[in-house]
């Protein structure tokens, strides 16, 4: 690191748990984003400002007005601009030295199989059960940690997977596949409340970091916020033995 780069980063380089090695090793990671909406705009922001080397940020939708409410990487200028891009350049205006590249498709099949294996941590923001089984089953393939987001009305949730871990769980095992999947809940149907997708990504974001940089204990389990007490709750996730995606 250059002297520009020690002053920017210095109050996390002051943490024990980080110092001068974790930083370099936030300097050299890369992080997968899939989804630049409510979750992925904290995301995107903190990672780059934590001096996170590589962003690869991914979604195929574009700005609309209703966006804005919550999607703070966007702004009125962005209308009907692809969200990877507008939120590629609100993370470049944070920090011009981050590497952040936008795709502008839906990672599906073989090109989501490859984003996820470039990349040491990939953050699920989306707000489909279908994206996230996807995402989940590359990153187990790859051997990648997940960190998964979501938050709706007031309620929000967080958990890490970490296919590192013999003895994890996989998204599948907390959601198995053909439960609850016509209960699917999305902010375009049901609403949700501004800064609760900011609470919840900036968790996302926290896990993404101390994974790559090696600060602290990664997150255990299931953590959900209720919004309208100010209440969070833990629950613990056993590993599936029947779980058709991580049991073999």
């Amino acid at each position: 690191m250059n002297d520009e780069a020690l002053l920017r980063y210095s109050r996390q380089i002051m943490l024990e748990q980080i110092d001068i090695a974790g930083q370099e090793r936030l300097l050299a990671g890369h992080a997968l984003v899939v989804g630049a909406g409510g979750l992925g705009s904290p995301v995107a922001l903190y990672l780059a400002a934590a001096g996170l080397g590589r962003l690869t940020l991914a979604d195929d939708d574009a700005v609309e007005l209703s966006n804005l409410q919550r999607q703070i990487a966007h702004g009125m200028a962005d209308l009907d601009r692809p969200k990877a891009e507008s939120a590629r350049d609100a993370a470049l205006a944070v920090n011009p030295d981050c590497d952040v590249r936008a795709i502008t498709r839906r990672l599906e099949a073989e090109a989501l199989a490859v984003a996820v294996a470039e990349a040491d941590v990939v953050l699920d923001c989306t707000d489909r059960f279908e994206s996230r089984y996807a995402i989940n089953a590359a990153c187990r393939e790859a051997g990648v940690p997940l960190v998964s987001g979501a938050a709706i009305r007031f309620s929000g949730q967080l958990a890490v997977f970490d296919p590192r871990d013999p003895d994890g769980p996989c998204y599948a095992c907390l959601y198995p596949p053909g439960e609850g999947g016509d209960e699917e809940l999305r902010c375009a149907e049901n609403g949700v409340v501004a800064p609760l997708v900011g609470l919840v990504g900036c968790f996302q974001a926290l896990e993404a970091l101390k994974l790559v940089s090696g600060a602290g204990r990664v997150h255990r389990g299931l953590s959900t916020f209720d919004g309208l007490v100010g209440q969070w709750r833990h629950f613990r996730v056993p590993r599936d033995p029947a779980c058709p995606v991580c049991s073999g």
